[in-house]
């Protein structure tokens, strides 16, 4: 019998029947793939997959708790539910830092209302922000972003104190975090699989959507092109991430990471691009194939923990 690859997605179409088309083409009756199909899950459940490919279950909680439960039986998931449900995008920079990646400064904010089944005694362990001291660290312009999200949802870039609060009055009872603006002369957004093969992708954040990827780049300076390759790499392997996209703004020939916990990233054809999909679509294939030819322990999570034990102070360019 064929060993099986499973791919849970949700409303996307371009990427997972490419990919399902390529690892049947690779895996030469050795090794198959397909939809995740399932309907209740049994607590004596087996699961008939050697790997399972999330690209979902950060949106359906359902998903996300059979994926641990797969886990649990021996099934290897990308990305691991374990981690990917802890992660969050303050912490990321922590792990930045312990990997020697230039980080924006950066503070996590208390939430502007209250969460659901609190109270202000809830609170009791907070002081009052000094706020001046607070803006005197970031220095404007700051942006205004969750800690927990994506897809550039409840983001507000800010020039001045007013716009600050009026964008933080918005925020309901988001954890959200503050960070300094990167004036960047340059943007890469990174493809990271199996944390080793990389695409770099030159994108532009201020253009629309269907726009952002930018066609026919200028070649990199090779000096520029192994450093972001190795903090791209550096980052989602210490984060135990097989798939993920990391994005670095230039400022002042430095690379500062962005956005690069996104253990579920844009793959659609239509957004990235023909070279760009078939580039993810191949490698992406590879790296499923051998992660059923070559199993790896169980791990909850990648190696920030050994980083951060050995790590000093930070990077901050």
């Amino acid at each position: 019998m064929p060993k099986r690859i499973g791919l849970l997605f949700g409303m996307e179409d371009t990427f997972p029947w490419a990919l399902i088309r390529a690892i049947d083409a690779l895996g030469q009756g050795e090794i198959v793939a397909a939809p995740v199909e399932l309907d209740v899950v049994r607590d004596d459940a087996d699961f008939d997959y050697a790997v399972i490919l999330d690209r979902i279950s950060h949106e359906v909680p359902f998903y996300r708790t059979f994926l641990k439960v797969a886990a649990a039986r021996g099934v290897a998931i990308v990305n691991s539910p374990f981690w990917s449900v802890a992660d969050d995008k303050f912490f990321g920079n922590i792990v930045a830092e312990a990997v020697d990646v230039a980080v924006p400064r950066t503070v996590l904010l208390p939430h502007k209302e209250r969460p659901a089944n609190t109270q202000a005694t809830s609170f009791r362990n907070l002081r009052f922000v000094d706020w001046e001291a607070t803006f005197s660290y970031l220095q404007f312009p700051i942006f205004l972003k969750p800690a927990y999200g994506g897809g550039w949802k409840d983001v507000y870039k800010v020039d001045n104190r007013h716009e600050f609060f009026e964008a933080y009055d918005k925020t309901r009872d988001l954890a959200m975090m503050a960070q300094e603006a990167i004036d960047f002369d340059a943007y890469f957004r990174c493809y990271v699989l199996g944390r080793e093969r990389v695409r770099l992708m030159r994108y532009d954040p201020k253009a629309p959507f269907h726009e952002r990827y930018v066609r026919d780049p200028a070649p990199l300076d090779p000096k520029l092109e192994g450093k972001l390759r190795r903090d791209a790499i550096a980052l989602s392997a210490a984060l135990g991430y097989d798939m993920n996209t990391v994005e670095l703004a230039m400022r002042d020939g430095v690379p500062y990471a962005i956005d690069f916990t996104n253990p579920a990233p844009d793959a659609d054809l239509n957004s990235i691009g023909p070279e760009n999909f078939e580039w993810v679509v191949d490698a992406m294939a590879e790296v499923l194939i051998d992660r059923v030819r070559r199993p790896r322990p169980f791990e909850l999570t990648g190696t920030w923990p050994k980083a951060l034990l050995g790590s000093s102070a930070g990077t901050r360019a």
